[in-house]
């Protein structure tokens, strides 16, 4: 499992590429997680800007105006920024596309988690 050290390098790192980034798609290759990745997000995530990327323990925490993108790694998974023309991987299971890359998580386990919501 990344521990918390990790997480927040994991955050360090995709904060400079995508906050005040637009969201321009959002694919979902795997929805079923360790919860379903909600299908709503799609709609609510296409055209928003990332205002910051925070940290709550082991939670990654993406803000825009609609709401807020929480994603947990879970025991094996990772973000990677990568270019719109480097391969898909077995387990790439979902992206938040931007104009020049995507941020993509990676779970082999499918431990991890994305969930969305609008409150505080």
């Amino acid at each position: 499992m990344p521990e918390l050290p990790e997480v927040e390098i994991t955050r360090r790192g995709i904060e400079p590429h995508i906050h005040n980034q637009t969201i321009t798609q959002v694919v979902i290759r795997q929805s079923r997680l360790r919860w379903p990745i909600p299908k709503i997000i799609q709609s609510e995530l296409t055209q928003q800007v990332v205002r910051s990327v925070a940290r709550r323990g082991k939670y990654l925490l993406l803000d825009t105006a609609p709401g807020h993108l929480i994603i947990h790694l879970g025991m094996s998974g990772s973000l990677r920024i990568a270019k719109h023309e480097s391969e898909v991987r077995k387990h790439d299971h979902f992206d938040l596309v931007f104009h020049d890359f995507s941020l993509r998580l990676h779970d082999p386990r499918r431990f991890g988690c994305v969930l969305w919501t609008k409150r505080d």
